[in-house]
């Protein structure tokens, strides 16, 4: 079943064409990766979906409906969570505490019951706490778990970032350079994460990667841009044997 599609999603800043005629579709439980060289406009096309920028023109179809222009808490909210190419991270605080602010989006009572402390809304608080420290068992951080963030190795940092992500019970996980900054290890390991996520949380997960180990070995289907332009879909297989993508990443042909 369709979960995420655009509709040619065009994003232009004055006279520059970002992105142009960008059309998406991503079944769920599907692993999709969006590949290209650099300045291409992938993470224009992210920003576009999670709404940081309304598209010029076109749409972004959501579980069938339309989410175009609605504001990035909005669509968090309905089911989409992201990450970013340069990991935010509230870095002062705690492993726990990082998970914990993700969590009360959730929260119903409003400011009142909060400052009253209220027995509603202490309940509140004692579920997204247990709920926090089982998602944090789950992605392998339990023995960090008062650590300050930026004392954590890369590769935990990055794993942190998509266990906050998880927090706010996405359907749909966008990813934007998880294994950048990786070495070799980290990225075996963050590969296999990803793998384990969409599995236990029934997600369906788009990511943003340069990494060609990554995205040949995980994805199931790939969509790569050129200059903000669609150049080529298919299979791992079918973009790794594509004329046009060759060319796009060295600059010449095959034959060359």
């Amino acid at each position: 079943m369709e979960l995420l599609k655009t509709q040619n999603a065009t994003m232009q800043f004055g006279g520059l064409t970002a992105v142009n005629d960008f059309n998406l579709s991503i079944d769920e439980g599907e692993i999709v990766a969006l590949i290209g060289p650099n300045g291409a406009g992938k993470t224009t096309a992210f920003n576009m979906i999670t709404g940081v920028y309304t598209p010029t023109k076109g749409n972004v179809i959501y579980g069938g409906n339309d989410i175009t222009g609605n504001r990035p808490d909005i669509i968090t909210q309905k089911g989409i969570a992201r990450t970013f190419q340069n990991i935010r991270l509230f870095k002062e605080l705690s492993v726990l505490d990082n998970v914990l602010i993700a969590n009360h989006l959730h929260l119903k009572s409003g400011l009142f019951s909060a400052i009253l402390k209220l027995p509603k809304y202490r309940r509140e608080e004692r579920s997204i706490r247990e709920k926090s420290l089982a998602l944090i068992e789950r992605v392998g951080l339990l023995d960090v778990i008062n650590e300050k963030a930026s004392s954590l190795p890369y590769g935990k940092q990055r794993r942190l970032e998509i266990a906050r992500a998880l927090a706010t019970n996405p359907k749909l996980l966008l990813l934007d350079e998880p294994a950048a900054g990786m070495n070799p290890k980290e990225t075996e390991e963050l590969t296999e994460f990803i793998r384990v996520i969409r599995d236990e949380f029934n997600l369906t997960i788009f990511m943003i990667e340069h990494h060609m180990q990554v995205v040949m070995g995980i994805s199931d289907r790939i969509y790569v841009l050129d200059y903000g332009v669609t150049i080529a879909k298919g299979t791992p297989y079918e973009i790794q044997n594509n004329q046009r993508v060759i060319e796009a990443y060295l600059g010449v042909s095959e034959d060359a």
